[in-house]
């Protein structure tokens, strides 16, 4: 299905509806029985799920990282000064305007296809997408560079799928819970609690990575504003064996910001 957020592309996201432009049309063909289950990048589904449906699985994440691509230069610190880029996420742009003051950022959106064409054509320098995205597409020989979360913190749930029926199809549930992953589930609990303590509505640039093993979770997180000149970070690390355990560490991550005045960095609708 092609849906209003693949169709109205010279907007920003947050400027027509936010996340939930991508999932409402998948979810309406899911309540009258044209669709069991919806299938989305977890980094475009919105942070509260709606009523009446429910995340049945998250998939093993893959690469988590955000990827440069250019066909003129090999790393973003290869970029000149003023080089245009294009990036379809408010954290990313946050950042490289933060490391980089004299980049043209612009706002990048639509289907991978198309974004690449834009750089093929000229209109930008280079693009910042995330790897997993070109992976799972077969276009790995585009990526020049994988940006080190140190550097640029991803979205929240970047990388990882989300499997989406309603709540009370028991049968479907049943059916794809062996692919649940606990570790990305886990990851990805806390990365979307971190969001939601800001009441994330597409409008607020931020950007959150977790890792888990061996039981505990470690979580990196920032809120900024969009031109780069205020971002505010932070990290937390617990022992995490459940949903609940991570939820809790993403609003306690949260509350650290929030207590040093991130709240004055929120922008509201």
């Amino acid at each position: 299905m092609t849906t209003q957020g693949d169709q109205i592309l010279d907007r920003p996201l947050s400027a027509i509806g936010g996340k939930g432009l991508f999932i409402k049309e998948l979810e309406a063909a899911m309540a009258d029985g044209r669709a069991d289950l919806a299938v989305h990048s977890l980094k475009d589904f919105p942070i509260v799920v709606p009523e009446g449906f429910v995340l049945a699985a998250i998939e093993a994440r893959e690469d988590p990282r955000d990827a440069f691509v250019s066909n003129r230069h090999a790393t973003l610190d290869a970029l000149p000064e003023r080089a245009v880029v294009g990036t379809s996420s408010l954290g990313c742009e946050a950042q490289l305007r933060e490391r980089f003051p004299r980049m043209d950022v612009q706002p990048s959106r639509g289907n991978v296809d198309g974004r690449l064409r834009d750089l093929d054509e000229g209109r930008i320098d280079a693009i910042i997408l995330a790897a997993a995205g070109l992976k799972r597409l077969g276009c790995t020989d585009r990526i020049r560079e994988l940006l080190d979360p140190a550097e640029c913190l991803p979205a929240p749930g970047q990388g990882a799928l989300a499997l989406e029926c309603l709540a009370d199809r028991a049968d479907v549930v049943a059916a794809v819970t062996a692919l649940n992953h606990t570790a990305t589930a886990l990851a990805t609990a806390a990365e979307r609690a971190f969001a939601r303590a800001f009441s994330d509505n597409g409008h607020t640039p931020l950007a959150a990575h977790a890792c888990w093993q061996e039981g505990t979770l470690w979580l990196r997180a920032l809120i900024a504003t969009r031109d780069g000149r205020n971002v505010m970070r932070a990290e937390r690390e617990a022992e995490v064996v459940d949903t609940d355990a991570a939820d809790a560490l993403g609003w306690k991550l949260a509350d650290d910001l929030l207590a040093r005045g991130a709240g004055r960095l929120i922008v509201n609708a």
